[in-house]
């Protein structure tokens, strides 16, 4: 019987303040990487209260998601011989306050506002090619209603 193929599906949060991007530097398998405050969806949970949890948690700040940015599909090939494919909602919104007693998420290192230039100089660092093209489009002015993605209430039951 052959496995059936599932992508991971995952959050991310485009947030702009003043022309910088905040961004997150994490451990990965591959050493420490930049990435939009990002992670995956659980259970029980909208893509959009996934993405408030996940931002609280790898950023200490509240984010109150306005718009979906894009829904995108990346695929991560190891060497390993590892082969995963992502599919993410990426969403942008309001940060709310910093709550700095709060401890970020395990492999967090640390927060960074960048400016769109300094994101686009440090590819290499980059967690996946979506890191880039999330703020690009964001930049573009790619907005979509939050009803586009439609959560039967059987998902949070």
């Amino acid at each position: 019987m052959s496995t059936r193929w599932k992508p991971n599906v995952t959050v991310a949060a485009v947030i702009e303040q003043g022309g910088r991007f905040l961004l997150v530097e994490e451990h990965t398998s591959e050493g420490l990487k930049l990435n939009n405050p990002a992670g995956h969806l659980d259970c029980g949970e909208t893509p959009a209260q996934a993405c408030r949890r996940e931002t609280l948690e790898e950023t200490a700040h509240a984010f109150e998601p306005t718009a979906l940015v894009g829904i995108y599909l990346s695929r991560q090939r190891k060497a390993d011989g590892g082969d995963i494919t992502y599919m993410r909602f990426a969403f942008c919104g309001e940060l709310g306050a910093l709550l700095p007693l709060r401890a970020l998420d395990h492999g967090i290192v640390r927060t960074l506002w960048l400016t769109a230039d300094e994101v686009r100089a440090s590819t290499a660092r980059h967690r996946s090619p979506m890191v880039l093209k999330c703020i690009e489009d964001f930049l573009a002015g790619q907005r979509y209603p939050l009803e586009l993605v439609i959560s039967d209430a059987s998902v949070v039951e």
